[in-house]
């Protein structure tokens, strides 16, 4: 039994890992996901050091999470995650919307939840994230004095100057009058604009073209029945003015493990390496062969490993 009564009933174990249904409440919103932890018969009263971990841009939970989760509850750990509002499972409008500040305050909110329940030990509480999250915990852990440790994988570190990659400066005027656009009809009351989020057609103008951020995507997203192709045109906004770098000194005395894949074109390798060295100790860098999509499977083992060995170290 748990503390909190908002947490779903239904569990699965799966050797020696339980997973369990959850919901909680954010401010009005009710987030959903999944609560994995050590299957441990012989001291149910054993409270674990906990992970809480989401997804990155418009990523849901079954789109490789529950592999990472799987793992590290399996070496000891209790695990919350959990999908953003407007996302997957959980609750929220309008959906398919990627706030940044609003993800963030949820994650804050999966700590509080997480620090409700029994089998957890609320002094040992860390935080994981990847790419999109990746910011986020970096964020989160130089405010919410709650995370006691980081792993930032393949993070966004800013979104200024991967937009200056992104967008020709002849094509930006085009961007705001769409911002502009887009704020105004939702004023008058009409639906957000959407912007489909990987294609390889540039006539549908998505948010990510390349051929590695469409294969992974199309192939992650199989996984999950409540993945959508798009996302809300704020989305590309907010994304645009996100530094999460801007936190990254401020991350100390707090462990920081940052997984940096050596030919990021997604989250720069090059804007990695620089946020890195200005975080203060403690901290590690570790490179993760190729592209920015290879630690949810190619380099599974290696990301997931660092991790585990990370939060050993300095959570336990």
């Amino acid at each position: 039994m748990t503390k909190n009564n908002n947490t779903n009933s239904t569990s699965e174990v799966k050797g020696d890992v339980i997973r369990k249904n959850i919901k909680f409440d954010a401010d009005g919103r009710i987030l959903r996901g999944w609560f994995f932890y050590p299957n441990k018969n012989d001291d149910v009263s054993e409270k674990f050091p906990t992970i809480v971990m989401a997804h990155g841009y418009a990523g849901l939970k079954e789109m490789h999470l529950d592999r990472f989760a799987e793992k590290f509850a399996s070496n000891g750990f209790a695990v919350i995650v959990f999908d953003y509002s407007g996302f997957g499972d959980s609750d929220g409008f309008p959906r398919q919307e990627v706030n940044p500040y609003q993800q963030i305050e949820e994650y804050s909110h999966a700590i509080t939840y997480a620090s409700l329940l029994d089998e957890v030990d609320s002094a040992k509480i860390g935080v994981w994230g990847t790419s999109y999250s990746g910011g986020h915990v970096i964020v989160l852990a130089g405010r919410d004095k709650r995370v006691k440790c980081v792993v930032s994988q393949v993070p966004t570190i800013s979104g200024s100057e991967s937009s200056l990659r992104r967008v020709p400066a002849d094509k930006e005027s085009i961007l705001f009058e769409s911002f502009e656009k887009d704020r105004i009809g939702r004023m008058k009351g009409k639906e957000p604009e959407d912007k489909t989020l990987v294609s390889l057609n540039q006539d549908d103008n998505p948010v990510y073209s390349s051929e590695e951020a469409v294969k992974w995507y199309l192939e992650a997203g199989e996984r999950s029945e409540n993945w959508i192709n798009k996302v809300t045109l704020r989305s590309v906004e907010y994304s645009r003015s996100y530094n999460p770098g801007l936190y990254i000194s401020k991350v100390s005395p707090v462990p920081l493990l940052m997984l940096v894949a050596t030919e990021d074109k997604v989250t720069p390798t090059d804007l990695a390496l620089k946020a890195y060295n200005q975080a203060l100790e403690p901290k590690k860098l570790v490179f993760i062969s190729g592209g920015h999509f290879t630690p949810y499977v190619e380099e599974f083992e290696v990301a997931s490993n660092e991790a585990i060995e990370w939060f050993k170290k300095h959570l336990t």
